[in-house]
């Protein structure tokens, strides 16, 4: 998984900890988002994205376009 997360985040000028404490979770759960290493539920997704003013879209991507199989 890839993110934007610190993307957005430096261009609203946030550290981790001030959005940690916006979506109300640990600096170490930004910390592993920012770095692919964890998966966020939808509910988590959504609250960072809202914090950051942008979309779940924008933020995430789960390399779907890998694996080559199916697909019309």
């Amino acid at each position: 998984m890839q993110t934007r997360i610190k993307e957005y985040r430096t261009a609203l000028g946030l550290t981790q900890e001030e959005l940690a404490a916006r979506v109300q979770v640990r600096r170490e759960t930004i910390v592993f988002l920012e770095k692919g290493k964890y998966n966020p539920s939808l509910r988590l997704a959504h609250a960072v994205a809202k914090a950051l003013g942008t979309t779940v879209d924008d933020l995430f991507s789960f390399g779907d376009e890998e694996g080559g199989a199916g697909g019309g």
